[in-house]
């Protein structure tokens, strides 16, 4: 079947499953309902619910449609389907039909609605739809109870001092962490509806007389734009953003924590929330985004920079370590002193591999371990990871397959790849290492150099939502020189003007 006919088919399908979502309700109930079961496949879809009872006080039919396990049972039995069936008869039957439905029915939300589409998303939503015979409109309740676990400690950004609370897999309660940091009336929270087959929702929050307004309609432009069937968590809406999906660098800050989301709104920053993530998007970033953390701040001047100069260095030696020591002792020998090039050199004596091979090998071993540590059973996990790494190693330098030294470089970079606070930029580092390593094989020291300098003229093109990758150190913009080292607080006076916040001074 050739490209023109999928598409067609595609369009020929879209155009049947759409049309009855595209009328409007009508007066006669059993019309509505035999719509709404041919959409909701009532046949052989047993969680799709229909009650039907008499209203007292209209003298009409009516019908509750709902999905189970998006809703709470209890609440439709005691606040819907008892206050219609109760309901007095007395009432003055002239009353607008929105405002007697309020009247009878002690639910906070109640929304009226006109299109079956709006009903299908409502009740895809977890909310119960209400229907009147004789009425042309329907009522969506809340009733809306998914399961999701409670507030619990992030697993991937465990701080020291500072907040314990990570997001869940719920957008609602992450709208609540987040609003407990921050109590402020100018935080809101924008709801984008994306154009695909499940009609995801996805949730924008920014300080509004903070944020560029450019950047968050550049934002909603993408979301509108996404043409997929279903967009199942913020991990894979991170990827549809993206502007250069084939980059290893990575242009949009992936977070647990509710204090550092924060953090970058009060900077003018856009966060972007989705149900069954427990995790949120932030843009614009930046590259010296990725080396922060929130205990940075939360620890005193002297105790944040020291950490943060470890942690960059951690950055230099995971990328350059294994490719300096292949360079070295293939190339630039005599670089080293005398005394520990003979140590090398008597150690290399004995193993049959070239330099870089004994490297690689250690390099896949070692990805090798880490991801099978991942896999396994927490339990076990980190004993396998220790314990065959030892074994391994010692293994290996027995068998005169490695050098001693080798397990050094290799362990040494392993570690201060672990240093590094954001997963994305972690595998970063863990791929471009590959390229460093072969550049240095064929070209010594030359080598890297020719790498280190692509790589910064490559970031110097980067953008992250109109913003330069670098700023702003390149192109400069005033900041309070939060990059790779920070001012005290008291003197972070000024929001880096290279996101372009509506106010540029912090109070």
């Amino acid at each position: 079947m050739n490209i023109k006919k999928l598409f067609s088919n595609r369009k020929k399908f879209e155009v049947t499953r759409n049309s009855s979502k595209e009328e409007k309700i009508k007066d006669n109930l059993e019309h509505n309902i035999s719509t709404l079961s041919s959409i909701f496949e009532s046949s052989i879809n047993s969680d799709f619910v229909i009650r039907q009872c008499d209203v007292l006080s209209l003298e009409k039919k009516a019908s509750t449609f709902f999905l189970n396990g998006l809703v709470d049972p209890k609440e439709i039995e005691e606040f819907i389907i008892n206050a219609l069936t109760n309901s007095e008869e007395n009432v003055n039957k002239n009353m607008d039909i929105e405002q007697l439905v309020n009247d009878i029915i002690p639910i906070k939300n109640i929304k009226a609605v006109s299109m079956i589409s709006e009903c299908v998303q409502g009740l895809n939503n977890g909310q119960t739809l209400l229907l009147v015979e004789g009425i042309e409109n329907g009522f969506l309740l809340d009733t809306t109870k998914i399961e999701h676990r409670g507030v619990e400690t992030p697993q991937n950004e465990l701080v020291i001092k500072g907040s314990n609370e990570g997001f869940v897999e719920s957008v609602a309660i992450n709208k609540a962490l987040i609003r407990k940091q921050l109590r402020y009336e100018k935080l809101v929270s924008d709801n984008v509806e994306l154009h695909n087959r499940a009609a995801d929702s996805v949730s924008l929050m920014y300080v509004n007389d903070l944020v560029d307004k450019d950047v968050v309609e550049d934002v909603k432009k993408r979301l509108r734009d996404i043409d997929v069937d279903t967009i199942q968590n913020i991990a894979l809406l991170e990827q549809y953003l993206e502007e250069r999906p084939y980059s290893l660098v990575p242009t949009i800050l992936y977070t647990e924590r509710p204090d550092r989301v924060v953090s970058y709104m009060l900077e003018g920053h856009v966060v972007i929330l989705a149900e069954n993530s427990p995790a949120c998007l932030v843009v614009p970033v930046t590259f010296w985004s990725f080396f922060h953390t929130a205990e940075d701040n939360y620890q005193r001047w002297a105790y944040g920079n020291f950490i943060r100069i470890i942690r960059l260095l951690c950055f230099l030696i995971a990328i350059v370590t294994p490719s300096f020591y292949v360079a070295v002792t293939t190339f630039h020998i005599e670089m080293l002193p005398t005394d520990l090039a003979l140590a090398i050199a008597a150690k290399r004596e004995t193993i049959p591999f070239p330099v870089i091979v004994e490297v690689l090998i250690m390099e896949v071993a070692f990805e090798i371990l880490r991801e099978a540590g991942i896999r396994v059973p927490s339990p076990i996990g980190p004993t396998i990871g220790i314990v065959g790494t030892l074994i391994l190693g010692q293994a290996a330098v027995e068998a005169n397959i490695i050098s001693p030294i080798m397990v050094i470089v290799v362990a040494i970079t392993g570690l201060s790849s672990f240093a590094i606070p954001d997963i994305s930029f972690s595998f970063m580092i863990r791929v471009i290492r590959f390229g460093f390593l072969l550049s240095a094989a064929i070209f010594g020291l030359f080598g890297i150099v020719i790498c280190l300098t692509l790589s910064v003229a490559y970031l110097t093109t980067l953008h992250s939502f109109g913003v330069p990758f670098l700023s702003p150190k390149t192109p400069y913009n005033p900041s309070s020189k939060d990059l790779i080292f920070r001012r005290t607080i008291r003197k972070q006076r000024i929001r880096p003007t290279n996101i372009n916040p509506q106010d540029s001074t912090r109070k």
